[in-house]
């Protein structure tokens, strides 16, 4: 088991000897977790094989999942990317740096593992100044999936991190809380028309005012398990998201949802489970449950998305077994959550 070192950095202007050193152990090989703004990311070397599958290994994450590759200057796109067409320059120039993944065909200068070995690769310029000085300082692009063990729910702080990968990785750089709180938006560009892999901090509807044609893969909305086959994006295949507790997902108008909410609470706690409800401001106040969440006001999805993970997490920390989710509206950053709630759940949906 190895010492991970933990390093605080202010998330605006970090110090530069911190990133340094942490720069040195992403060139020699090491993983290096760090904030980005939509969740803590692990990275490694893209462009080291050994590197990226110590990075699998840390994670205890399946080698058929492919991670995402992060680059600190637009014009690196081109070293990862065998092709990007003209339409998606504008897109880049746009939402980059940003929450938004693209899928393009790799260049051969990508080994394979780092792709989990497909012919696509999913490049991305995060919008957190910690992140794009330790890309730019380690010299090479990072290969960075969420920096918690694979099918926990995402880290939003340090501390996550080190409750999952302490002793398992180099180092964490804590940049304090991330904004966002759900991961980025992947968009496959080889396809026409490009569709949203996983919905993420980049709206659907601003990728389709900004593209006009835009599909959705039939995981982004998906109330049941589907045959994923090749994972072309993280989320779309394997467990995500899920904390230890049972959780169920109850659908449906919010009145009918707060009744099926408590039905199942006290159904729950006659056979002896210790239950949690992840609520919103609206309707905190109408469970009769001792340990009631809430995510934030439903009018304001952002603070939802921002909250969602460190709420489940916080009812593994207080050893509930059975969580009762609301659901939110799927409009904006609602989709990005409703999708991870109904992975975390096992699309065990209650629908009202």
């Amino acid at each position: 088991m190895k010492e991970t070192i933990l390093l605080k950095v202010d998330p605006v202007e970090p110090d530069l000897s911190k990133i340094h050193r942490a720069a040195n152990l992403i060139k020699s090989g090491g993983l290096v977790a760090f904030p980005t703004e939509t969740v803590y990311g692990l990275g490694a070397d893209a462009l080291n094989a050994n590197a990226v599958v110590a990075l699998f290994e840390a994670k205890k994450r399946p080698m058929d999942n492919p991670p995402i590759v992060h680059i600190g200057d637009l014009k690196d796109v081109n070293k990862l990317a065998a092709f990007v067409p003209s339409q998606i320059e504008d897109l880049i120039e746009e939402f980059w740096p940003g929450p938004l993944t693209l899928v393009f065909k790799r260049s051969d200068l990508v080994p394979a593992v780092t792709v989990a070995g497909l012919e696509t690769i999913a490049v991305r310029m995060p919008k957190h100044e910690v992140a794009l000085s330790l890309i730019r300082e380690s010299g090479c692009p990072i290969s960075a999936p969420s920096a918690n063990l694979s099918g926990k729910p995402s880290p939003t702080t340090a501390d996550h991190v080190l409750d999952d990968l302490n002793g398992r990785i180099d180092a964490i750089l804590d940049g304090g809380p991330t904004q966002i709180g759900v991961e980025s938006t992947v968009l496959d560009v080889t396809v026409d028309p490009p569709t949203v892999l996983r919905p993420g901090g980049t709206s659907v509807e601003a990728l389709k005012k900004s593209l006009g044609r835009v599909r959705l893969h039939a995981h982004v909305e998906a109330e049941k398990e589907h045959e994923s086959g090749t994972a072309r994006s993280p989320g779309m295949k394997h467990k995500h998201y899920a904390p230890r507790a049972k959780l169920v997902l109850v659908e449906g108008p919010l009145s009918a949802v707060v009744e099926k909410v408590n039905e199942l609470a006290g159904t729950y706690k006659a056979e002896g489970s210790r239950v949690g409800v992840l609520a919103t401001d609206e309707t905190a106040s109408k469970y009769e449950v001792a340990t009631v969440l809430s995510m934030g006001s439903r009018f304001n999805l952002e603070t939802i998305a921002r909250n969602l993970f460190a709420s489940l997490r916080k009812f593994d920390s207080e050893s509930i077994d059975v969580i009762i989710a609301e659901s939110v509206p799927i409009d904006g950053l609602g989709l990005a959550v409703m999708n991870r709630l109904r992975k975390a759940s096992g699309y065990n949906i209650v629908k009202v």
